[in-house]
C-alpha cells in the first residue's frame, strides 16, 4: 500500500471491521496455548487484498500461532463473508506486527529504566 496516499473512509471502515472479525475468529478458534491479538488490519484501495497484523504471547509460541493463523485464512474469509455486507471479500495475509512488538519492547525498557532510577 502506498504510504503517502491517505486511506479512504471506506478503507478505514473495512479495516476496523476486519480487525474485529479476525479477533473474534482467532479467539474462538485458537487452542488457547497462546494469546493471539489482532492489532490492526489493512486493506488495499480496491478492497481485493489485505493484511491482518497479530501479536502473540508467549513469544515462544509465535511461530506456531502464525502458522495456525495462515492455515485458517480460508475459514476466516468465510467468517468475514457471513458478517460483512461487502461485494468483495479481500484475500488476506497474516503477519506478526513488528511495530507493535517493538513498541512493547521499548515500553518494557522504559519501565525497567524508571525502576533503576528509584
Amino acid at each position: 500500500m502506498d504510504a503517502n496516499k491517505p486511506l479512504s473512509k471506506r478503507q478505514i471502515q473495512v479495516s476496523l471491521e476486519l480487525r474485529s472479525i479476525a479477533q473474534d475468529f482467532f479467539q474462538r478458534e485458537s487452542s488457547g496455548l497462546s494469546l493471539i491479538t489482532v492489532t490492526r488490519a489493512e486493506v488495499s484501495p480496491d478492497m481485493r487484498s489485505g493484511t491482518i497484523f497479530i501479536t502473540v504471547l508467549p513469544e515462544d509460541k509465535e511461530e506456531a500461532a502464525i502458522n495456525f493463523a495462515k492455515r485458517m485464512r480460508t475459514d476466516l474469509r468465510h467468517a468475514i463473508m457471513k458478517r460483512m455486507p461487502v461485494k468483495v471479500i479481500p484475500f488476506l495475509e497474516v503477519e506478526i506486527d513488528y511495530g507493535e512488538k517493538n513498541r512493547q519492547h521499548i515500553d518494557a525498557l522504559l519501565r525497567e529504566s524508571k525502576k533503576q532510577e528509584k
